[in-house]
Order: C-alpha cells, then sequence, then structure tokens
C-alpha cells in the first residue's frame, strides 16, 4: 500500500506536490470514486484514474544516457530534430530526461519514468553534484577562476560556490581545457559562468553526476542502473534534503 499522490507521481504524470492539488480538486478516482483525501493509501490491484484517464501500472525503469552532441533533451521536438528517447526506441515504458543537457552539451542524462524519483533528485535543496569537463577559448587567469569559486553573478542570481580545476593549456591554440563542479541547475549554466568571466565555452560534456560516471559507454549509449545505484541515489539526494532543511 503506498500513497496515492506517490502512485501519480512515480508515473510521471506530475510532480508529488502536483498530484496533492489534483486530489484536492477532485480530479483523481480510485475504482470509480471521485477521492479529495491526501492522506488515502492504495494497492497495485486498485484502479486510478487522472482526469478519467487510466493510470497504466509501469515498473519503474531507470537509466544512464551518454547523450551525444546535438541532441535534445526531451521526448519530442517540433522541429524533428534527434531527442534523447530515440535512443530507447525498444523501450516500452514512458520514460523522460531527469533535467535536462543543453543541445550542444555531451555527456551524462539520466531518464526514468518515476517522476517522484527525478522530482528528488532535480530539487535544488538536494545538491546533487555535477562535474562538466569545458574546452574554452583563450587561457583563464587564476583570479577569475576563484571567482567562479566563490560564486558568480549572473542575469537570472548568483551561482552557488563551484570547484574548479584547470586542466590543461593550449598557449599556440589559445584554449584551455577547465573542470568544473556544481549542484545547481539553472539554464545554460556552466556556458553562462564562463562567459561571465570573458571565455566561450567551445565544448562541453557532463562527466559525473552524483557518483555515476560515463565509465564503459560511448556516445549514444545508454544503460539500466542497478538496483543499488537507484538506491543510493535516492539516499544521497534524501540525506541533502535533511542537512539542507
Amino acid at each position: 500500500m503506498e500513497r496515492l499522490q506517490k502512485i501519480i507521481a512515480r508515473a510521471g504524470i506530475a510532480s508529488r506536490r502536483k498530484a496533492e492539488e489534483l486530489i484536492k480538486q477532485g480530479q483523481v478516482k480510485v475504482n470509480g470514486k471521485v477521492v479529495t483525501e491526501l492522506g488515502i493509501k492504495v494497492s497495485p490491484s486498485d484502479k486510478v484514474e487522472v482526469n478519467e484517464i487510466p493510470l497504466e501500472k509501469e515498473v519503474p525503469v531507470y537509466f544512464l544516457l551518454y547523450k551525444p552532441r546535438g541532441v535534445i533533451s526531451s521526448v519530442s521536438d517540433e522541429k524533428g530534430r534527434k531527442v534523447v528517447t530515440d535512443y530507447f526506441s525498444g523501450i516500452k515504458e514512458r520514460i523522460f530526461p531527469v533535467g535536462r543537457l543543453d543541445y550542444d552539451t555531451s555527456g551524462l542524462l539520466l531518464l526514468t519514468n518515476d517522476g517522484e524519483f527525478a522530482n528528488l533528485l532535480m530539487h535544488p535543496r538536494n545538491e546533487i553534484e555535477k562535474v562538466y569537463v569545458a574546452k574554452i577559448k583563450g587561457i583563464p587567469l587564476r583570479e577569475n577562476l576563484k571567482k567562479l569559486e566563490r560564486g558568480i553573478r549572473l542575469e537570472d542570481g548568483k551561482t552557488a560556490p563551484a570547484k574548479v580545476k584547470l586542466l590543461s593549456t593550449d598557449k599556440k591554440k589559445q584554449s584551455s581545457i577547465v573542470e568544473i563542479s556544481i549542484h545547481e541547475g539553472k539554464n545554460r549554466q556552466v556556458r553562462r559562468m564562463f562567459e561571465a568571466i570573458g571565455h566561450e565555452v567551445l565544448k562541453l560534456k557532463r562527466e559525473r553526476y552524483a557518483f555515476l560516471t560515463l565509465n564503459g559507454l560511448k556516445a549514444g549509449e545508454a544503460r539500466e542502473l542497478t538496483v543499488h545505484e537507484v538506491k543510493q541515489l535516492r539516499a544521497h539526494a534524501l540525506e541533502e534534503t535533511k542537512k539542507n532543511s
């Protein structure tokens, strides 16, 4: 038996909070009867409907994709461009990306059909560490990298402190390779952070998400997360929630 809003969130219909609103508004039925009580629990045999549409009972699945550049982090694209779910044509579950990577950014992206799990990982207070490697134009001054480490002002607010490591420089080509670790998810954040200190990002790749890496995968390849990895991710996010609550 699980709480109704949790079942709705896991189905990917809405976040748990939004699911609670749907219940309060009388838009959810259990076994043909409208339910407005938040504390109600349902079993796998119960028939749940949201806005008259039956909830399909999918087994939760969790995948790690090495997203190539030039792919949209979405389940569809009105312009007909390639999307991340195109790499899962044999998967019957309705999976979606956890967060996003920009069109021109490659690297580690998680996909699932578990809405509650996705919302847990994406919540800002959970501070999931994301490590990127960027090839940038020019050679950055140490004092400018320090600005990124302290947090830098962008048009939508100041970024949280980041970890930054200069990996290599090429004076002839006037370019550098920098590793940067953040736990936020602002739109095009890493690119804008480097632009704020005067360096255009030429290439960007997410190499790590929490403890997960791209080891053993080539661009366009994916693998299913192990049960242990899913438990670890959930436990890590919940631990950060407690720290920051």
